[in-house]
């Protein structure tokens, strides 16, 4: 398959560190690529919150847009495709897609991260519905009413204290034997918070809004909110395959978010546990600046001394 045009950036995710990055880098007058497949982690997410000018905008409202300012640059280019490869050095790389090749400069990937649901029936038709991530994206809508938190350990008596300010009224879950500690279990039960350590059979849901957590015991809670702290991936693997230095399940990055492999950039979800749009936004305006001042770097070495 025949290799395209070369590009200043080639942006390997195309949802909101990528489309944030590509404004940067269309504003700075670069050429560049986003490549995307159309699956964002959120794409079950019905409303957006706690993103100035967007709250309550529908997450994919939000990423259509961004996708139509972007485009308008004329040198912003688009393929909806699937990354398989990239290999090459700085300056030189090749990304392999099944709609061709194309060559780059500099890389980025905002490629964010999947979630792994667990194998609870109900569980996965109400993520990001009925099932919360962040009560700082979504708390505000549901809080006062009776609150389940799916978690166990550091994270979850954390997570459970947190919640209290959103709920009076909150359960935790621990999916079974509880590895909390007895001070632990006191310190929750002062605050009011209920323990279940019952193995969950199943979620009751409709179009995913849960109605009830179900209980191997044949025991049922009544809910309508469950948070839930489950564990996550790389979304993409390729910059591992690359070299790219992966540190407790996030690409590790430097001040310029640039990764262990030169010429190669992350942004977003992808190198940080802070899951949240405006952060995503943010990250891909600072990554494009970094690209950028490289670039400029980079041509201002190859012209000829005197110039």
């Amino acid at each position: 398959m025949p290799v395209q045009p070369e590009y200043e950036v080639i942006i390997i995710g195309g949802s909101y560190a990528g489309l944030s990055a590509a404004l940067s880098l269309a504003r700075a007058r670069r050429n560049v690529l986003i490549i995307d497949s159309g699956k964002p982690c959120n794409a079950q997410t019905p409303e957006a919150h706690n993103f100035i000018t967007n709250d309550g905008v529908s997450p994919a409202a939000i990423r259509n847009k961004a996708r139509q300012e972007v485009l308008a640059y004329p040198t912003v280019q688009y393929v909806d495709a699937t990354a398989t490869a990239v290999t090459g050095m700085n300056e030189e790389f090749v990304v392999e897609t099944g709609s061709g090749s194309f060559m780059a400069r500099k890389i980025l990937f905002a490629t964010g991260l999947k979630d792994i649901i667990p194998p609870i029936p109900g569980f996965a038709e109400c993520w990001g519905i009925s099932v919360l991530h962040c009560p700082y994206c979504h708390g505000y809508e549901v809080s006062g009413q009776p609150t389940a938190l799916l978690g166990d350990e550091e994270g979850g008596y954390n997570m459970a204290l947190a919640l209290l300010n959103w709920t009076e009224n909150l359960v935790l879950l621990t999916n079974g034997d509880c590895l909390l500690s007895g001070d632990q279990k006191d310190d929750l039960a002062a605050h009011g918070v209920q323990l279940i350590e019952e193995k969950i059979s199943s979620i009751t849901q409709e179009a995913g809004h849960m109605s009830a957590v179900q209980f191997s015991n044949g025991e049922k809670l009544s809910i309508n909110v469950l948070y839930a702290r489950i564990p996550n991936e790389q979304h993409c693997q390729i910059p591992e395959q690359m070299g790219c230095r992966i540190k407790k399940g996030y690409i590790v990055t430097d001040a310029d978010l640039q990764t262990t492999v030169a010429g190669v950039y992350a942004a977003g979800d992808n190198v940080t546990a802070g899951r949240n749009l405006t952060l995503a936004v943010a990250d891909g305006n600072k990554v494009a600046i970094c690209m950028n001042n490289a670039l400029i770097a980079e041509q201002i070495r190859q012209l000829p001394a005197g110039n």
